[in-house]
């Protein structure tokens, strides 16, 4: 990534962290600061940007309210993410059958994602789309001008606007079917494999990737 940067291409991290962490991670990987956090929940240009939110986070901690109500009698606690860092969604760790969740919220005006890592709350118009869309116009740019690669389904949305759309090798079903291209190599070796797979293509014909 920091040699994609060195030659000159935009790269913004896209992730369901906060805006704290995808802040530290631009900061190492050398970017211009541009990230998506929180699955699109959360956005911002450059380092002195703004953290752009978007959602209502208080629809979410009822939501995770009901949950707790109904698991701590039973001895279950559910391990929140960094709530204190959130500004648009709720995360906890994947402890409960996430079945369960979506039975126990149904009458709750929330979307539950799974991402394989964690277990998000948010508002139903937050997603990795409508956040990447927001980014791109202040950018100045199209979502079509953006690589893709990505490997949940949280990610689909992003994959469907993008120019190019790429899954890694461990990708779920769902986000390969989406895919232009499907890495043989899996996790960060499957970023490589993307990178150098389109190297050529989107130096000359795309202005900036996002992951």
């Amino acid at each position: 990534m920091r040699d994609l940067v060195a030659r000159g291409v935009e790269v913004v991290p896209a992730s369901g962290n906060t805006a704290c962490f995808m802040d530290a991670l631009c900061r190492s990987f050398g970017t211009s600061g541009a990230f998506i956090g929180e699955n699109g929940g959360v956005y911002r240009i450059g380092y002195g940007g703004k953290v752009n939110i978007s959602g209502d986070q208080s629809i979410c901690w009822d939501a995770l309210a009901a949950l707790q109500s109904y698991y701590m009698p039973r001895g279950i606690k559910l391990d929140l993410f960094s709530p204190q860092y959130r500004y648009s969604d709720l995360a906890f760790a994947r402890t409960v059958p996430i079945k369960d969740i979506e039975e126990l919220l149904r009458d709750y005006p929330v979307r539950v994602v799974d991402t394989g890592f964690a277990v998000h709350l948010q508002s139903p118009e937050v997603d990795k789309g409508r956040g990447f869309i927001k980014l791109t116009k202040d950018m100045g740019l199209e979502t079509t001008d953006f690589l893709v690669i990505g490997d949940g389904m949280n990610d689909i949305p992003m994959l469907e606007l993008a120019g190019v759309s790429v899954a890694v090798g461990n990708a779920h079903p769902d986000t390969r079917a989406k895919a232009d291209y499907i890495t043989k190599s899996r996790y960060g070796d499957g970023f490589v494999e993307a990178i150098h797979h389109y190297s050529s293509y989107f130096l000359e014909r795309l202005r900036s990737t996002t992951i």
